[in-house]
């Protein structure tokens, strides 16, 4: 299709001039308004104003000016259609053929203010009718949405001698609709939130497709990663590319590494599950006691800092083969000696922070939703049932283990002393069974007797699972009520001198 007219209307006013001059080049009519119309004009280009070509002035101070039948008649009309034809007749409308539109920035204008008035200005109304308009009829009419899609027209233009293709129209239809859905799902997304409804009647999901993946959980299956945002708060800074299962395993040590305490605490993880946590406030120390709970798990894994690494941790760091090691940016030393592993991954998470977004798992059809655990445990949410009181560091501990073990795959058991993991056990049928493996690794590993915790993610239903960990040397428990047989495991805390402490809300992770 032969391109004589173009409407041009744009927020992001960049790269204009080599287009400008190709659609010159090409004899092609320019109709604008506003801002870029006075930058199409800045460049020296000839250019009818909006008002000036529907004989319309523009109104509401803005609001209303690419509305007008004049706009839409031209941009929507079937070229082989001899009543639209006799309708551009009769009304004296002309076809327009190009539409280069990109909309107001209402998602950076979400990221930078909380005005809702300023918020509300940039929805833009008539960029997404014409561009609607254009990719409905994209038979006749090329669309444009994005200054990244400039050089591919100028190509076609060349190519065609002031033409494009069908399918290059076709292509580039299909991206605008995915635009449109996209800025009103941001649009819904925003007055859900403002009006704090979670479940609406009808969801829309939008993202930013980050990259597409070699392959998912298994090499049969297809991948991406999509984000919310413009960019993803995580950075990689070197090491081969990330999978499917990279992915996965990062954002469950980054949902445990963010929830410890402001820059402290190492979590290594493998296959989404923590094998080893700790809070000492001396980083090194930190990591080797992660370490300490399970080495032969942590071979292969995941290393998040919630700390900044320098060179001493770098340096015992790079003895263990590891996939991935997060942390808060890395000093200049701790790079030298992280990047002469070629294909280790390094990612900065200094920007990370945990968020109260939706959480969601879909299968088939189906979307599970559900807000995060996020919950910052205080000394309000426990309760000591037992007679015998936690002392203070006993209570840290148990509050500790308590936090780790709700991001452990359930049912979960948590062993730890000093706000160090010493035993996880996770993802069994049976928290019985969870207890003997969290008791193993412990006994196997860290052999630690003093102090030792124990925290579950959910109420024991009979006495042997506690029975168990007192055997192994527990000395205090923390778990969530509700059980029938609460009472049953009182009395067998107090019989055992056992502390135990009750947590009024429950943490599965499934």
């Amino acid at each position: 299709m032969k391109i004589k007219t173009a409407l041009i209307s744009v927020s992001d006013k960049k790269n204009l001039k080599p287009l400008l001059n190709v659609l010159k080049k090409n004899k092609v009519k320019i109709i604008s308004s506003g801002g870029t119309f006075k930058e199409i004009k800045r460049l020296k280009f000839k250019c009818i104003e909006v008002s000036e070509f529907t004989n319309s002035s523009e109104i509401l101070e803005g609001r209303v000016k690419t509305l007008h039948p004049k706009i839409h008649a031209g941009i929507l009309n079937k070229r082989n259609n001899k009543l639209h034809l006799k309708d551009l007749m009769v009304n004296n409308y002309e076809n327009i053929d190009l539409v280069i539109v990109n909309f107001y920035p209402f998602e950076e204008t979400l990221n930078n203010t909380n005005d809702h008035s300023k918020i509300i200005e940039n929805i833009d109304v008539g960029g997404p009718t014409m561009v609607r308009s254009a990719a409905k009829n994209y038979r006749d009419v090329t669309v444009i949405t994005s200054s990244d899609q400039y050089t591919e027209l100028i190509d076609e233009l060349k190519r065609y001698k002031g033409s494009t293709s069908l399918d290059f129209r076709k292509r580039l239809s299909r991206i605008a609709f995915t635009e449109t859905a996209y800025y009103d799902a941001i649009i819904s997304d925003y007055f859900n939130k403002i009006t704090n409804l979670n479940f609406p009647k009808k969801k829309v999901f939008h993202g930013n497709l980050v990259e597409t993946l070699r392959y998912g959980e298994n090499p049969h299956q297809e991948s991406g990663i999509y984000s919310r945002k413009l960019e993803m708060d995580i950075k990689q800074i070197h090491g081969k590319q990330l999978s499917y299962n990279n992915y996965n395993d990062i954002f469950a040590a980054l949902t445990i590494s963010k929830s410890l305490p402001k820059n402290t605490g190492t979590v290594i993880v493998k296959h989404a599950n923590p094998c080893g946590v700790s809070i000492k406030k001396n980083h090194l120390e930190s990591y080797k006691s992660a370490f300490t709970c399970d080495p032969i798990s942590a071979f292969g894994g995941i290393v998040a800092c919630n700390f900044k690494i320098t060179r001493l941790v770098a340096l015992e760091l790079s003895k263990l083969f590891l996939e991935v090691i997060i942390a808060n940016n890395f000093d200049s030393n701790a790079l030298k000696i992280l990047k002469k592993k070629k294909n280790l991954r390094l990612i900065d998470a200094s920007n990370y922070k945990l968020n109260d977004d939706l959480k969601h798992i879909s299968v088939s059809n189906e979307i599970l939703i559900q807000s995060e655990d996020l919950k910052k445990f205080s000394s309000k949410d426990f309760k000591t049932v037992s007679k015998r009181k936690p002392t203070t560091k006993e209570m840290k501990d148990l509050i500790f283990a308590f936090n780790v073990c709700r991001y452990v795959k359930s049912n979960a058991i948590v062993l730890a002393a000093n706000e160090t993991t010493a035993g996880i056990g996770s993802g069994q049928p049976s928290r019985l069974d969870s207890c003997k493996i969290a008791i193993n690794k412990m006994k196997k590993f860290t052999k630690t007797n003093d102090n030792l915790v124990a925290a579950s993610d959910a109420f024991f239903p009979f006495v042997d699972g506690i029975e168990r960990l007192v055997q192994s040397g527990v000395q205090a428990v923390i778990q969530p009520s509700g059980s029938i047989r609460d009472k049953e495991i009182i009395k067998f805390a107090n019989e055992t001198d056992t502390v135990l402490v009750f947590s009024k809300t429950r943490h599965f992770r499934h």
